[in-house]
């Protein structure tokens, strides 16, 4: 088990309930119930740590190693995946996964981002930062959900699209925003979800749809709190102010309007308990889909429209 930083008191008993396995099982000793004794506390710890979270702590937790990504969920929601590789244009980006998908009868078009999950996948998906052909792979997709009538499902989890030379040679503003003007008034429903980070241009760019929802500890905002620490206090020893001013939780989207809803994740984040979390989330989504597929193109055209032309606070002088 990986443990974060504030996670270190229920790191202590961990190692408390390790040792004392290792003591029963060496000397023949039962250590039953100081073993509940000590799962009692691990439990009780466990509820009073995440019961107040901070948003750097929800940060944190966004970007834990052993938190499912994109092709888990894929995995354990659709009895059966195709995925589709090139934006017919440059390459194939690794970033950013995606293709036809079954959810129990309902088919789908799948698209997200994908991090990986060692050192020599993170480095092969380029961490989840998608360059241009990225963005221009999934737009590729949704323009085939259209033609088929399939909803559009998207994963959104990536630390921003990548910033190098040759995606700004290769025009990386504009395949996101050609990804906004398109999924603007796609014929087709567009269900989107944070599952982990939603930073800037990286996650709004698979990221317009009908409705849009994030896991319980996840974050979503223009700048990571280390980069808005970096430009205000020139420095990253401020990111946990940072994070509490950029009101990035989920609670602080929901209130804001720019969600349309917090899914729960089980105690201690979707890595406690992975596949209890692809359950839950696959039951959200079905739920999503049926109500989306009952409203007429036109009508839902137009609420998606409305519902982004009304974010926000402005005065007209």
């Amino acid at each position: 088990m990986v443990f974060l930083e504030f996670e270190k008191p229920l790191e202590d008993l961990y190692e408390q309930l390790e040792k004392l396995n290792e003591v029963g099982e060496q000397g023949g000793i039962d250590v039953s119930k100081m073993t509940r004794e000590i799962e009692a506390k691990i439990k009780d710890k466990r509820k009073e740590l995440y019961s107040n979270l901070t948003g750097w702590q929800k940060v944190q937790l966004s970007r834990h190693p052993e938190r499912p990504y994109t092709l888990y969920y894929v995995d354990k929601i659709c009895k059966k995946f195709l995925e589709l590789h090139g934006d017919r244009h440059f390459a194939d980006d690794k970033a950013i996964v995606g293709g036809l998908g079954m959810i129990d009868d309902q088919r789908v078009v799948i698209i997200g981002h994908q991090k990986g999950v060692n050192t020599k996948l993170r480095q092969y998906r380029n961490f989840g930062m998608a360059n241009p052909e990225g963005y221009r792979k999934a737009l590729r997709l949704m323009k085939l959900a259209e033609r088929f009538k399939l909803p559009v499902l998207s994963f959104i989890d990536t630390p921003g699209a990548y910033p190098g030379i040759e995606a700004e040679e290769r025009g990386q503003a504009e395949a996101i925003a050609k990804n906004l003007f398109e999924m603007a008034q796609l014929k087709v429903p567009i269900l989107c979800y944070v599952i982990g980070e939603g930073a800037s241009g990286g996650a709004i760019g698979i990221g317009l749809g009908d409705k849009v929802f994030m896991l319980e500890n996840t974050w979503y905002s223009v700048i990571s709190p280390e980069s808005c620490s970096s430009i205000l206090w020139h420095s990253w020893d401020y990111k946990e102010q940072a994070a509490e001013a950029l009101k990035l939780t989920p609670e602080h989207m929901s209130e804001m309007g720019l969600i349309d809803g917090v899914v729960e994740e089980p105690l201690g984040g979707a890595h406690a308990d992975p596949e209890a979390m692809a359950k839950t989330l696959k039951s959200h989504i079905k739920k999503e889909l049926t109500a989306l597929n009952k409203i007429g193109v036109d009508k839902r055209i137009k609420m998606r429209i409305d519902k982004y032309r009304n974010m926000g606070k402005f005065t007209k002088v």
